[in-house]
């Protein structure tokens, strides 16, 4: 029982790790990803869909974005969903494909990405915490039922906060790096 424990909150709290690393990727920095666009959704067929599933996406360079979707139709359909997104992009249609330049951030603009940032991270963090209070319960529980002994309870509670501990370590980590990207001059 306590063995489940562990691993369903290590598992759990790896989930918010990898979470974080996605919505980080869709943060913009100064450079040109394919990760800004993935997230925005084009209708097609009535549903929306991906944008990456209806269109093949390129880094030409540092500075530019490429989007051909496979559906020569949808083409104005995606310039209007990136325009429209929050991105502050502005795609170029050449007929058969997109090209999105990516302007260099100004300062302002980094200031709110960092404030965003912060709140994401912030979000992550309380997602972990939760995680701790959840098997910190369990294992309450588990005591209270007679399943485990005081000593197993405070060895395992011990081993829950070593957990949370290692894992805000590497969400911060994340935080700064990320951090450091945005606000890195180019």
């Amino acid at each position: 029982m306590m063995k489940e424990t562990m691993t369903q909150t290590k598992t759990r709290m790896s989930k918010a790790l990898d979470d974080l690393r996605l919505e980080l990727a869709s943060v913009r920095t100064g450079r040109a990803s394919t990760a800004l666009l993935e997230h925005l959704k084009v209708e097609y067929y009535g549903t929306p869909t991906p944008l990456n599933q209806v269109a093949t996406l390129g880094v030409p360079d540092p500075a530019m974005l490429t989007v051909q979707p496979w559906d020569p139709s949808l083409l104005s359909t995606i310039e209007k969903v990136i325009r429209s997104s929050d991105l502050g992009l502005n795609p170029v249609n050449d007929g058969r494909l997109l090209k999105v330049p990516i302007p260099p951030l100004t300062e302002e603009r980094r200031k709110e990405l960092v404030k965003h940032l912060h709140k994401v991270l912030e979000n992550h963090r309380t997602a972990v915490r939760n995680i701790r209070r959840d098997a910190n319960e369990a294992l309450k529980r588990l005591l209270k039922d007679k399943k485990i002994s005081e000593d197993d309870e405070r060895r395992a509670l011990d081993e829950i906060q070593k957990l949370t501990d290692d894992y805000m370590g590497k969400l911060d980590a994340l935080g700064k790096s990320k951090e450091q990207e945005i606000l890195e001059m180019r």
